[in-house]
């Protein structure tokens, strides 16, 4: 099968094509969002990793079915590598962080990935270190900190290990997925579905050790895992997956500080939660960070490569 050229030396989406792109792109971490209400409001308490499994193989053993594309030659260890980090890693060491701290200070940790996105893209794929986006990425954190981090917010060392562990899991696995492309004639229902079934497959093991299967699952349970496996799954990773391929990896990991805001959006809507001054305020600097994020400063945009490398010193991080 013949391999796409990278993804970093594609030519990016421009124009209406790239707002248009950029838009489907952010569904992906809007709707994982909703995954906290989900689990808090439907499914059976005690029972994450359980979760996260059937958010991730029914989904990618569907989209094999529908797709009817599986791996060839180097691609069976790459979808293994890059489902183990995106999925199979990220969801335990998620649901260990947000077991050992309060959900803020987990959400936050999370935050930061689009920091570790911007060395990752400088250490794999080559690119200058931008410091447009590793400022607003900064922002970014402060932002989602005052939205969901609370007064009485505890530190604990193995919990903030594995919150930043799962932030450097998904950003190596999305930088990794810039920098390898998808298989030529491959569409990016089966990309995803390679990567569910790996993770699945991965999660099987600590799921069986473990937790189990849940004892009693309702209706409203199965609705939840509906949701999670073929909206959160299936969708949200069809479109993800599709996106990092054509637009910046920085400005894509931005995308992600949509979960933690669209979760405390679901609390005030579905949970009558309240939000303060402070909070509100926080969340206008996240949205002001993922959509800056999202830009090239227009001093560099109207710039020749040549003249940009003079301006900001031929080699150094802009």
């Amino acid at each position: 099968m013949t391999i796409t050229a990278s993804p970093s030396t594609q030519a990016p989406a421009a124009g209406g094509g790239r707002v248009a792109t950029t838009a489907i792109t952010a569904f992906a971490p809007a709707v994982w969002g909703t995954t906290y209400v989900v689990t808090t409001e439907l499914l059976p308490a005690g029972h994450p990793l359980f979760a996260g499994l059937m958010r991730a193989l029914p989904a990618g053993l569907l989209a094999l079915a529908i797709t009817r594309q599986l791996p060839r030659g180097i691609w069976w260890w790459r979808a293994l590598a890059l489902g183990a980090l995106n999925i199979g890693a990220f969801f335990p060491l998620l649901f260990l962080a947000a077991e050992r701290l309060p959900g803020g200070v987990a959400a936050t940790l999370g935050a930061t990935q689009p920091i570790i996105v911007a060395f990752l893209a400088v250490a794999i794929l080559g690119e200058r270190l931008s410091g447009w986006r590793l400022a607003w990425g900064l922002v970014g954190v402060a932002g989602v900190g005052l939205v969901v981090l609370g007064p009485n917010a505890a530190l604990d060392a193995a919990g903030i290990a594995a919150g930043l562990a799962g932030a450097m899991a998904m950003g190596l696995g999305v930088t990794l997925t810039k920098r390898w492309g998808r298989p030529e004639g491959v569409r990016p229902m089966a990309f995803a579905g390679w990567q569910l079934t790996a993770g699945g497959l991965v999660l099987l093991v600590p799921v069986a050790l473990i937790e189990g299967v849940p004892e009693h699952i309702d209706v409203p349970a199965v609705g939840g895992y509906l949701w999670l496996g073929l909206v959160g799954g299936l969708l949200a990773y069809t479109l993800w997956f599709a996106g990092v391929r054509v637009l910046p990896v920085t400005a894509t990991a931005l995308l992600g500080l949509l979960s933690p805001l669209v979760a405390a959006t679901a609390g005030v809507v579905l949970l009558g939660q309240t939000l303060t001054a402070p909070q509100l305020a926080g969340f206008a600097l996240a949205l002001a960070a993922l959509v800056a994020g999202q830009l090239t400063p227009r001093i560099l945009r109207g710039l020749t490569p040549a003249a940009a490398g003079w301006r900001s010193g031929a080699g150094t991080a802009r």
